[in-house]
């Protein structure tokens, strides 16, 4: 391909939900009014198609920039948003209903430092600038519990590789999940992606046990805020696991 030539949108089979339940009047008028402000820059293939990295020094003032993939909500996001005042985050979520409720948080609470991407990480990941990320979160994702659906699951090569390319080295990335074989895929595949755990897997671990062996990743982060997808897991007696890598 010339340097000149438009690169070809890739064919992305999307998984999941964009819209639920009927929005209201406040939540439309957060899309339509708060939305456009929050975007990070030109993410979509529309607005973007020379797939141009987003300018994040300008964008994001120079600070450091710590990402969310699948907000859910938004709890945790606008959590730490107010706890690190000194980061800029971005939150990708393509569900409309959890990007209105995160935007109606956002003004409610008045914080700023906040950029939503409202649709597929993948499409974000294209133009994020090699190791411009420095911090990244994946915290109770779809689990896809049925085996053929496993491909979709986020910590595939598909989107790992490619978050492992837009952050910096020695970054965290955070995952949590109550599913014990989420967990085990994580495990089997975030290492191949260049990535280094910082926790030990418990020798007797059973990836088919919804009450696994504990170990070290039973302890939520000090800065972790339980949202209310980890509340309905402990109501349902699922254990969540909280697990740390540094990008290698």
């Amino acid at each position: 391909m010339s340097e000149n030539d438009t690169p070809e949108q890739p064919w992305r089979n999307f998984y999941g939900r964009r819209h639920g339940k009927t929005l209201n009047k406040a939540q439309k008028e957060y899309l339509r009014e708060d939305l456009p402000g929050r975007l990070p820059g030109p993410v979509g293939w529309e607005e973007n198609p020379d797939r141009e990295p987003l300018d994040m020094e300008t964008r994001f003032k120079g600070k450091p920039v710590w990402l969310e993939v699948g907000f859910g909500g938004g709890e945790h996001l606008a959590h730490m948003a107010q706890t690190y005042p000194e980061v800029e985050f971005i939150g990708c979520e393509p569900f409309v209903n959890g990007v209105a409720m995160l935007l109606g948080k956002l003004r409610r609470e008045k914080i700023a430092n906040v950029a939503v991407h409202p649709g597929d990480a993948r499409d974000l990941m294209d133009v994020l600038p090699e190791g411009s990320i420095s911090k990244a979160f994946l915290l109770y994702p779809d689990p896809w519990p049925k085996s053929k659906h496993h491909r979709r699951r986020f910590v595939t090569q598909e989107h790992l590789e490619p978050l492992h390319r837009a952050l910096k080295p020695g970054s965290e990335f955070r995952v949590a999940t109550d599913i014990p074989d989420y967990v085990r895929q994580t495990v089997e595949e975030v290492p191949q992606a260049g990535f280094e755990p910082l926790f030990e897997v418990p020798a007797a671990f059973d990836f088919d046990d919804p009450q696994p062996v504990s170990g070290d990743w039973d302890t939520p982060w000090e800065d972790w805020l339980s949202t209310r997808y980890e509340q309905k897991a402990l109501r349902e007696g699922r254990k969540p696991h909280y697990l740390t890598y540094r990008r290698i």
